[in-house]
């Protein structure tokens, strides 16, 4: 009942001017990351992943265009292994000797992911990123513990790389014993997209967001840890739909972004913002929590979908006589 993952900060110095577009950051780094393996990864005589004979063996494969066989409808392609968390660069400029960071959650647990994003990451010394392609440094990377500070260093320039990945955070799924809360404020840090019916949402009702948090962690779970988390999920269905909410400040924003290899414009839009929700929550924290790691909604792999939760502990009344 635990969902496994590494998470690791990378640590960049910007060797010339670099500018991140707003809304873009996350999505740029996963698009340089994704170039760099492919060139780094796939044989020239490979015609596409979905029919490479080396597939098998091929990390830009594995962690790019997973297949899910036997997958449900709409799942044919498996969720991506990793998140690239870079929002707080959106809309940032460092001049050279500035440096930045960011976070990247790996929920393949069997692969030498680590050693992937490294080799990807140091070739933007040459490549740069960014608008007009900066170049940038990558001066080192640490493994985040279950609290997000760093850990373990596992690279540091001129050493190289540590011989053992870090430890995986092991984050329970099920009921812990917790203080009671007073109600609980969920943070939709980057746009946030969620369906329900068929209809995208511009609100946050709690029973949604339960839904989808849950779907989100026990696919990542079964796909990548190989353990399938058994809840009573009928039952928390039914009492995270009576939730009611108290306040939210969510608002839509529109974000956009241009694929450098068919030139196509994908929508990044979604909600952000805050929203209070009533009542004692503690059953729903651990996938809340989970959720944060993993992201929720659509188009995670791109930025999207971070939210964070924020319990309210309950205050008690001290009567006067």
């Amino acid at each position: 009942m635990n969902l496994s993952l590494y998470a690791y900060r990378f640590e960049f110095r910007a060797l010339d001017a670099v500018r991140f577009a707003p809304g873009s950051a996350a999505n740029t780094f996963r698009g340089a990351f994704g170039s760099i393996l492919k060139s780094i990864a796939c044989r020239p005589e490979c015609d596409g992943t979905k029919s490479c004979a080396w597939r098998g063996q091929c990390s830009y494969a594995r962690l790019f265009e997973p297949v899910w066989p036997g997958g449900p409808s709409g799942f044919a392609d498996a969720p991506r292994p990793f998140v690239i968390r870079a929002s707080v660069l959106d809309g940032r400029s460092y001049s050279a000797g500035g440096c930045f960071s960011i976070d990247v959650h790996v929920f393949d647990l069997g692969a030498p992911v680590l050693e992937s994003l490294v080799l990807a990451f140091l070739r933007l010394a040459t490549e740069g990123i960014g608008v007009g392609r900066g170049r940038v440094e990558l001066v080192r990377v640490h493994t985040l513990t279950v609290s997000r500070e760093p850990g373990i260093c596992v690279y540091e320039s001129g050493l190289g790389l540590a011989s053992q990945p870090g430890i995986p955070i092991e984050l329970p799924l099920a009921a812990q014993a917790e203080a009671p809360v007073d109600g609980t404020i969920l943070r939709f840090v980057t746009p946030t997209e969620l369906k329900s019916r068929g209809r995208v949402l511009e609100s946050a009702p709690f029973g949604v967001v339960f839904a989808r948090a849950y779907d989100r962690v026990r696919t990542i779970s079964f796909l990548y840890n190989a353990a399938r988390p058994e809840m009573n999920f009928y039952g928390m269905s039914e009492r995270a739909a009576a939730i009611g909410t108290v306040s939210s400040t969510l608002q839509w924003v529109t974000v956009e972004r241009r694929s450098s290899r068919t030139s196509q414009v994908h929508p990044l839009g979604g909600f952000v913002g805050e929203v209070r929700y009533a009542g004692d929550l503690r059953e729903f924290l651990p996938i809340l929590r989970a959720a944060y790691w993993t992201g929720i909604g659509r188009q995670t792999v791109w930025g999207k979908g971070v939210m964070d939760v924020v319990p309210l502990p309950q205050v008690a009344i001290i009567s006067d006589r």
